[in-house]
């Protein structure tokens, strides 16, 4: 009895001892996110007329908005890994009868595409890249696919191909004055489009995620880019408490 006595006595001081070490031990510092930057173009075409009205909040032309937007990195890098040459893009669609920002979070779907030809680590950081910059959470129903993606530009012609699931074709307008139309903060602008040229796709084709378009003179658009990882964080940050509030107010009009 007295030997069991001093086991549990035992017992019970390396418990004290183990507890007391975990509580004094110094926190783990938190993980910091891996810092990136990004140089290049940007194509993006959709089913609505020009110029998408959906980046300006009001609702899209045909009964809902359906394309997607590809980002060509001319320079680029995920920490120390290089991103030159590589690409990722975007297919969604928003809901019927509903405009583009109001919707946010419950688009029919959001797909992300990351280039076939990049390493698995350079497709990592695309994936973390793309969610950043990319509207993932739109929907709640979204994929990603590993897949090749080419541009071909001939003369004026803008051609972008999705490996199996689409095509889209496009070229610039030109405005009054002459010259190319630009469109400079329209009110959904992200960094990435804080400043586009507009114009006309000359075909639209995607088949994915349940959608089958097959579009011809629709909007286009085409910019150029210098980004950073510092830029989305504080955009994605007032972009969540938007999507918040418009949450809101969507279910006091209930």
């Amino acid at each position: 009895m007295a030997k069991r006595k001093l086991a549990l006595s035992l017992i019970v001081l390396l418990a004290g001892v183990a507890v007391a070490s975990w509580a004094t031990e110094p926190a783990k510092p938190e993980t910091k996110a891996t810092p990136w930057k990004i140089t290049g173009q940007l194509e993006e075409a959709c089913s609505c007329n020009a110029a998408c009205p959906c980046w300006f909040g009001s609702k899209p032309t045909r009964m809902s908005c359906g394309g997607g937007e590809f980002v060509f990195i001319e320079k680029g890098t995920y920490g120390t890994t290089a991103l030159d040459g590589l690409a990722y893009g975007f297919m969604g669609e928003s809901p019927d009868n509903e405009s583009m920002m109001e919707s946010m979070g419950d688009w029919k779907f959001a797909y992300l595409y990351v280039d076939q030809k990049g390493s698995k680590e350079q497709q990592e950081a695309l994936r973390v890249i793309a969610s950043q910059t990319m509207p993932a959470e739109a929907s709640k129903k979204v994929e990603w696919r590993v897949v090749p993606i080419t541009r071909a530009i001939t003369g004026k012609e803008h051609k972008v191909n999705l490996g199996q699931y689409g095509t889209f074709s496009g070229h610039l307008i030109e405005g009054g004055l002459g010259g190319s139309t630009k469109i400079t903060n329209p009110p959904g602008a992200d960094p990435i489009h804080k400043q586009y040229e507009q114009g006309q796709t000359t075909t639209l084709k995607y088949t994915d995620a349940g959608a089958n378009y097959d579009y011809k003179d629709s909007n286009y658009m085409y910019g150029t880019f210098e980004v950073n990882s510092e830029q989305y964080g504080k955009f994605n940050a007032g972009l969540m408490q938007k999507m918040k509030e418009m949450k809101e107010k969507k279910e006091k009009s209930k």
